[in-house]
């Protein structure tokens, strides 16, 4: 007798794409493998992040093709409208189907926003049903760059973790505060939802699903013909740190702009309590929530920003750099700044000054 549980793979005569086939007891079931993906054209999307995963995803069916493989994508661009025009109607895109069209997807991707948030996401209002009908029906859903403002918008990531473009994440936490924002991350994935960074960070992103619904070499061949590396795990060496001041909070402000313009100084989490005639545990308590950072990763923070400044523009070398900022210890100075930006002091360095002789990090 056969095992209750037997699959085998191969292809339907006529057939477009690779099926399973399930031996389950006496009855024989056919599964598709095919994996059925919808791109949103929302209004003000960037047009990049619409077309891009479009290029990926039938460069990989390509891929498949030319090795006698069946293809293993569908895309279609999915919209509210048939012609959806962005970018100042610099940009006319036609969409494939109308969502009312589109019954069941595999993977629904949300391309990156532009403009003002609060309106971009007014205007696409109408698929924020369909986005949480397709998941609670068995779709992935994926959000590129700041195409997670319409995905937090859905309800769907309350509660999870989510990466956004670097420059957007004090707004996107004003309007989405039960969100976990993860600071610096190229990719979440949590529940079949993911997210990406900002900007080309969200390559990372379509080559990690490349590789989780194909295999890990058609992702390096991916990553390869579209010239992206497929292991960066952060973004943090682009931040620019600019510390949230959307708030209420005067003391707090004041304390942000006393140490902005005092990092170099040497002064306490009590002293700054005190300058400002709060309890210590307050401060710290309203100074985490007003800034989402805790008093010491500001003030590490400034200092980290400003010796980054210095690496891209001057040509002092690292211990120089590391007084300036108001280190003394460089174990610690490598430590914290590797924490903010990824890189050590000297790989930052070398990468975006290209005046100073490299050095071996």
């Amino acid at each position: 007798m056969k095992n209750k549980h037997t699959a085998a793979l191969f292809n339907l005569q006529g057939a477009k794409a690779t099926f399973k086939r399930v031996d389950c007891d006496k009855q024989v079931l056919y599964i598709c493998l095919m994996k059925n993906v919808a791109t949103l054209v929302p209004e003000t999307a960037v047009i990049e992040a619409v077309a891009d995963p479009q290029y990926l995803f039938k460069a990989v069916n390509q891929f498949f093709a030319a090795s006698g493989k069946e293809v293993f994508f569908k895309v279609q661009l999915v919209g509210l409208s048939e012609e959806v025009m962005l970018e100042n109607c610099s940009f006319s895109v036609h969409t494939d189907k109308l969502l009312k069209e589109v019954k069941k997807v595999d993977l629904v991707l949300i391309p990156a926003l532009s403009g003002d948030m609060e309106q971009a996401l007014a205007l696409n209002k109408k698929m924020v049903p369909w986005i949480v009908n397709q998941y609670n029906n068995g779709a992935e859903v994926a959000s590129l760059c700041i195409g997670a403002f319409l995905l937090a918008s859905t309800g769907l990531l309350n509660g999870k973790k989510c990466s956004t473009h670097w420059n957007s994440a004090n707004e996107f936490r004003q309007m989405f505060p039960a969100v976990e924002l993860v600071d610096g991350s190229i990719i979440t994935e949590e529940n079949g939802i993911y997210s990406s960074g900002g900007a080309n960070s969200y390559w990372n992103l379509l080559l990690y699903l490349v590789e989780k619904y194909t295999d890990r070499e058609t992702a390096i061949l991916a990553s390869k013909y579209f010239a992206v590396d497929i292991d960066r795990e952060s973004q943090n060496a682009f931040m620019l740190f600019k510390g949230q001041k959307s708030h209420e909070d005067i003391e707090i402000l004041k304390a942000q702009e006393f140490i902005e313009g005092h990092f170099t100084d040497k002064f306490t989490v009590d002293s700054l309590a005190d300058k400002y005639a709060i309890g210590r545990r307050s401060f710290e308590r309203r100074f985490k929530k007003a800034t989402n950072n805790t008093v010491v990763e500001y003030i590490q923070r400034v200092k980290i920003e400003a010796a980054k400044r210095s690496f891209e523009s001057s040509r002092k070398n690292i211990n120089e750099v590391m007084f300036d900022v108001g280190y003394t210890d460089s174990k610690a100075f490598r430590t914290v700044f590797k924490k903010v930006t990824g890189l050590t002091p000297i790989e930052y360095r070398n990468k975006y000054n290209k005046q100073v002789i490299v050095e071996i990090a």
